[in-house]
């Protein structure tokens, strides 16, 4: 019930909302949603570099993120590995039409613009946990 590499690829370039998990010492791990695109074979996000997923990353230097389906057969892919935490703007309106759409993407970038404090996190997968409960029907 694996998926292959090509499914696996597929399935997190389609637009899903990611469980990103972060180890938090004295607590259990922080684990949030987050919008991600699927980029030359990591996985990006951007985020406010001054918030805690973001010093939680710089400390860490690795992390988890799941994506799944809502309707069965349920699918879900996990990925874990190293991260990089770089400042680096990044205009926000192809992330927020890949998740709204079109018109709501447009509202959303021009009320969220960037800040100066924005940075991008690349997870390069080393682990890889996939499920297609669909082939085994």
């Amino acid at each position: 019930m694996n998926m292959t590499e090509a499914e696996r690829d597929q399935f997190l370039a389609d637009v899903r909302v990611g469980v990103l998990a972060i180890d938090h010492p004295g607590h259990g791990p922080l684990a949030l949603p987050i919008w991600y695109q699927w980029e030359d074979g990591q996985v990006v996000i951007g985020m406010d570099g001054t918030s805690l997923k973001a010093r939680l990353l710089r400390a860490a230097g690795r992390a988890t993120m799941t994506v799944q389906t809502e309707a069965a057969p349920y699918k879900y892919v996990s990925v874990e590995g190293p991260v990089s935490v770089a400042a680096e703007s990044r205009d926000n309106l192809a992330m927020a039409t890949r998740y709204l759409g079109p018109e709501l993407g447009q509202w959303y970038a021009d009320n969220n613009p960037s800040t100066e404090n924005t940075v991008l996190v690349r997870l390069t997968p080393e682990k890889w946990r996939t499920c297609d409960f669909g082939k085994g029907m």
